[in-house]
């Protein structure tokens, strides 16, 4: 899943990037409001992690004009220990969580998850697709009770159209939802994911069809 993170504290920056890559996650970061607020015009993310004192716009006002274009991408806002009126404020405005400074990295990357979660309509961190299983916590797949070994990549992939619940999302899409802006793309790779996903999903009671003009979508099928 592909998120973004607004910090200005370059340093703290780094290190919550770094961190929630190893936790799977893709991650565009930017230090001022301005950048922030052009990605969010124009790049699809599952989850904005935004630190409210940024340089030019600040936070509120980046998430005032997140939620004025009616964009429902889940928020979780960084605050300075003990800024009451600050998260109120943020909260208001349309944010979905916030956590203060200083921060445990593990509860970071746990309300990411739950955040994205309820943003897909699902509360539990187990999610069932006919014969296959997804942790959301460990991000494991199951199917039919036994690990799918699957790439980073592949997994992500997965991910996203599990969560989808059946409805289709576009090569192009698919490709802003699991890679990051400075990631230099091959325009076949989301092609090569899929043929390779549906090499491991094959005769499982799962599929990934291809619905012409719309993209890619999982269906549940009779087990081969």
């Amino acid at each position: 899943m592909r998120i973004l993170l607004a910090e200005d504290n370059v340093m703290l920056a780094s290190s919550l990037s770094q961190a929630l890559g190893q936790a799977g996650f893709t991650v565009d970061c930017m230090h001022d409001g301005h950048s922030a607020d052009t990605l969010l015009s124009t790049q699809d993310y599952a989850l904005l992690i935004l630190d409210l004192g940024l340089p030019g716009l600040d936070g509120l006002e980046v998430l005032r004009r997140l939620r004025q274009r009616r964009n429902p991408l889940p928020v979780l806002i960084l605050t300075a220990h003990g800024s009451v009126e600050d998260r109120v404020r943020g909260l208001d405005l349309g944010a979905d969580d916030y956590l203060a400074k200083p921060f445990d990295l593990s509860e970071l990357e746990a309300r990411a998850r739950a955040l994205i979660r309820r943003a897909h309509g699902h509360d539990s961190t187990q999610i069932a697709f006919g014969p296959l299983h997804y942790d959301s916590i460990s991000r494991a797949f199951l199917l039919h009770g036994q690990l799918l070994a699957l790439t980073g990549r592949e997994r992500a992939v997965l991910e996203v159209l599990l969560l989808r619940d059946g409805r289709a999302v576009n090569k192009g899409a698919l490709s802003e939802k699991i890679f990051g802006i400075d990631e230099s793309v091959n325009p076949d790779a989301i092609e090569i994911y899929v043929h390779r996903l549906r090499k491991k999903l094959d005769g499982s009671g799962v599929a990934i069809v291809t619905l012409r003009g719309l993209g890619y979508l999982l269906e549940a099928r009779p087990a081969a």
